[in-house]
């Protein structure tokens, strides 16, 4: 019966302190050989990039000096809001692109030689433009401060970078605010013209409205009502003048009828009684002189009536005052008459015949019964007067009447579009008004821009002019280059161990055979062979560390040249 032989892994024992040691002895070429390659690398590297500096300026957000009480601002932001579309503005890349081709500045030559103006520009915004805003005071509406930083290997261009930057950003305020004032004066300018041109039309039309419907106008309903009663009061009292008026004639009419009763009566009565006087001229002068008083008395009686409704002017009055002249010159004329006859009757003899003469008691009677008649008569032509009078009061009393009921149906009619031309006026008034205001407004925030007495940018701090270049860090550098290279060497060292499968001491004999270990012998090596290998490591080590050295040498001279150049 034949056994088969298998072979059996064998796992490697754990190390100690003692044989990481032996391995570091061992393979010290690996892990010594990354380490100085990787100082003289980085220090290369390090040397090599170009020195960064960092220009800062802060700019400041000061507040309107004006309180907008006293004078309301006209720009629909606050400054600090306006700085992010100033920023797009300064950042957009026409900007960027005269900022850079600025024969004062000519940023990235070599950029610019190798690479389209676009990418160039996107680089710049992306690494070497910043633009922080301070945030916290901006939401309590305070003054409150931004700042421009920009990196570039010329320090001297930095700070005139960053100085171009600051004076685009106090022309695009100053510009902006400009431009809103003109568009806000130009705008409200053409508003007001036209809320003035609507006003004067709805106005005019306003106007025309009333002289069209003068006194049918809503607003003037409450006179024409006070009119109307006025008018239905005065038609009233005209009326009740009227029937006191025919009241009054029919008691004359009835007086006048008894007057005329009685003036027939006495006529009756007259008659002829003897005359024992003889006729003479004294008893004549009496009857006729007696009849004269009486008719002038009356027509006194009658001007006195008229007086009391009519003036002197009056032709009823004018007319009675030249019959009262006329009787009254008859009247004087028979009594000089009278006074003759009686002188020569005096001077005949007196007859003795008895003669026969009128009742003059009766006659004196009837006279005056005519006389109240005449005046009766007189008062009744003078109520007819008043009448007629009265008659065409109270006609034109009620077409007074009617014209104000006419204007009051046709109010109503006309209230509807008289509203609404008066809302018209009165909207366009409003509007008026309204771009007056604003107007006046914009008028004084532009004098306000134009004193800066606004909201305005003021520098802070002015741009830097950087001494110590703000990247690379080249300390960290050349550390992270010589961390790296020694874990690397590390790395080579351990897997060059794991590749070695000899057994390198006792330990391994003794974990690998489990077999006693009486002694050991040290391996000879021929003494040329060390002494070549030696002379090669020396040789490899001599060049390597010259070759560092002028790597390092060169880098150095070329930092201080473009140091001393900057």
């Amino acid at each position: 019966m034949t056994g088969t032989q298998g072979y059996v892994a064998i796992s490697r024992r754990p190390l100690d302190l003692e044989d990481y040691i032996d391995v570091a002895r061992r393979h010290v070429t690996w892990i010594a050989a990354p380490v100085f390659a990787g100082i003289v690398i980085s220090i290369v590297v390090a040397l090599m990039l170009p020195n960064t500096y960092i220009s800062k300026a802060v700019m400041q957000i000061t507040p309107a000096r004006v309180s907008q009480q006293l004078v309301p601002t006209t720009v629909n932001q606050q400054l600090a809001e306006r700085i992010t579309q100033m920023q797009a503005n300064i950042l957009s890349r026409t900007s960027l692109s005269t900022l850079i081709q600025s024969p004062d500045l000519l940023l990235y030559p070599k950029e610019r030689a190798s690479r389209p103006l676009e990418d160039v520009i996107e680089a710049m915004k992306m690494k070497d433009l910043r633009i922080s805003i301070d945030g916290t005071n901006l939401i309590n509406k305070q003054g409150s401060s931004f700042t421009i930083s920009f990196a570039y290997q010329n320090r001297f261009k930095a700070q005139l970078t960053v100085q171009k930057l600051m004076t685009r950003f106090m022309d695009e305020n100053q510009n902006a605010q400009r431009d809103n004032q003109t568009l806000l004066k130009e705008f409200f300018g053409d508003e007001l013209n036209g809320a003035k041109a609507n006003l004067e039309k709805a106005n005019e039309d306003l106007a025309k409205f009333r002289a069209e419907n003068a006194g049918r106008l809503p607003e003037q309903a409450s006179l024409n009502m006070t009119g109307l009663a006025s008018v239905q009061a005065q038609v009233s009292r005209a009326q009740d003048e009227l029937n006191r008026i025919a009241q009054s004639k029919l008691g004359i009419e009835q007086h006048i009828s008894t007057l005329k009763g009685q003036r027939d009566l006495y006529s009756a009565m007259e008659k002829e009684v003897p005359d024992t006087m003889g006729g003479s001229p004294a008893i004549r002068k009496n009857e006729e002189l007696v009849m004269l008083n009486k008719q002038i008395e009356q027509g006194e009686t009658q001007v006195a009536m008229l007086l009391q409704s009519f003036r002197e002017t009056y032709p009823e009055v004018r007319g009675m005052r030249k019959r009262l002249e006329v009787l009254k010159r008859d009247r004087d004329e028979k009594a000089l008459k009278y006074e003759q006859e009686l002188l020569e009757e005096e001077k005949k003899p007196k007859a003795a015949v008895p003669r026969k003469t009128t009742n003059y008691v009766a006659a004196k009677a009837q006279s005056d019964m005519e006389g109240q008649i005449n005046a009766s008569l007189t008062q009744l032509k003078v109520l007819a007067i008043q009448d007629d009078q009265r008659h065409a009061e109270l006609e034109k009393l009620n077409k007074e009447m009617e014209d104000y009921r006419t204007k009051l149906a046709q109010t109503s009619l006309l209230e509807a579009k008289y509203a609404d031309l008066k809302l018209a006026a009165q909207s366009a008034s409003d509007k008026y008004q309204e771009m007056m205001k604003k107007s006046e407004m914009t008028a004084q925030g532009s004098d306000l821009i134009s004193r800066k007495a606004g909201e305005s940018l003021d520098v802070l701090d002015p741009p830097s002019l950087p001494q110590i270049p703000d990247r690379p860090n080249r300390p960290l550098i050349v550390g992270a280059g010589t961390s790296i290279a020694f874990m690397l060497g590390l790395a080579l060292a351990g897997l060059q161990e794991a590749k070695d499968t000899s057994l390198k001491n006792l330990k391994d004999v003794r974990a690998y055979t489990n077999l006693p270990v009486l002694c050991s012998i040290p391996l000879l090596e021929n003494t040329m062979l060390v002494k070549r290998k030696k002379r090669i490591a020396y040789l490899a080590w001599s060049a390597a560390v010259i070759v560092g050295i002028i790597a390092v040498s060169a880098a150095a001279f070329y930092y201080s040249s473009v140091t001393m150049a900057g």
